[in-house]
């Protein structure tokens, strides 16, 4: 199995260090710099269940599409910035010489919708989405740490294709040690991932503190019970759906065990702030506005935080 992965932050090369603990061959798309570490050093996997560790002659790397051998994957990973699909999406449809004919690509970044921009250029039989809740962190550009596991990755369509084509990889990921499970209702856990971090990302990075302390005084939590009612507004009008019947029953689980459970935790949002970079709230709150706006559904919470983070991101 061949499998090419965009997009080498802590996500991508913990993935790329699974497949190749399997003996997947694998190949990484990154920036110049992560590029030149990944070429002297190779890739490890650290924290959290088994630690990989391999050497520069066991993955490719690339930054340059021009160079990518052609007719050679069976899999693209895109594990970029939600910022990057556009571009990613638009060169990999200018080079899709690369994949192989029934090659597939599956998305593992937050956010819901990511599946769009890929659907511009290539089949709905080719694009799958994933749900992944393990935390991963790059404290060295070749080195992913897993920090946090709650619940296996879980990779399927929203566009209602058949998941077992997926199978081979759930396997491989979970026999590395990450659980990793294929679903036929992939909408249902995006969205719940949605609540949870439209509810915490950007607010605990404009407030500049934890997850924990947002749940500590009435102001905030106040806005984070609106954030969570206006998105399952949205998603009672649209043909999504989630796990919970309505948001009481889901704010009972999310001040009673999600956040307790991530009391100390700062948001990738918060992360993308302090190292002034442009966030991936488009792919989160903006996500929401959007299917407000297309069901006519009052959003004004999550379009207020929404407009906080861009402001932050104005100076960028």
């Amino acid at each position: 199995m061949k499998v090419l992965i965009i997009g080498a932050g802590g996500v991508g090369i913990g993935l790329a260090a699974s497949m190749r603990s399997q003996n997947a061959e694998i190949s990484i798309f990154a920036r110049e710099k992560t590029a030149k570490a990944i070429r002297e050093n190779g890739i490890k996997r650290c924290g959290l269940f088994k630690s990989y560790s391999f050497g520069p002659d066991e993955v490719d790397v690339y930054d340059d599409y021009g160079e990518i051998p052609k007719n050679t994957f069976d899999y693209i990973f895109i594990s970029s910035k939600t910022v990057a699909n556009d571009e990613i999406s638009q060169r990999l449809s200018q080079h899709r010489d690369i994949m192989k004919d029934e090659a597939k690509i599956i998305i593992f970044q937050n956010g819901f919708g990511n599946d769009e921009p890929y659907l511009r250029y290539f089949d709905e039989s080719t694009v799958f989405c994933s749900r992944v809740i393990t935390g991963f962190a790059r404290h060295e550009r070749y080195i992913s740490e897993v920090t946090v596991y709650t619940e296996p990755i879980l990779i399927g369509s929203l566009q209602k294709q058949n998941p077992e084509v997926l199978k081979p990889i759930a396997e491989m990921i979970t026999a590395s040690g990450i659980n990793c499970e294929i679903t036929d209702e992939v909408d249902k856990y995006l969205w719940a991932k949605m609540l949870y971090n439209c509810a915490l990302n950007p607010l605990g990075a404009i407030l500049d503190v934890n997850y924990g302390k947002l749940t500590e005084n009435d102001y905030s939590t106040e806005i984070m019970d609106n954030i969570i009612d206006e998105i399952f507004e949205v998603i009672n009008a649209s043909e999504y759906e989630t796990l919970w019947e309505n948001s009481a029953e889901y704010k009972d689980l999310f001040y009673s065990k999600l956040v307790p459970d991530t009391y100390e935790h700062f948001s990738s949002t918060h992360q993308d702030i302090k190292r002034k970079i442009k966030t991936e709230i488009d792919s989160l709150n903006g996500k929401v506005i959007e299917l407000g706006e297309k069901y006519n559904i009052d959003v004004s919470t999550n379009k207020i935080i929404y407009n906080l983070v861009k402001s932050i991101e104005n100076d960028f």
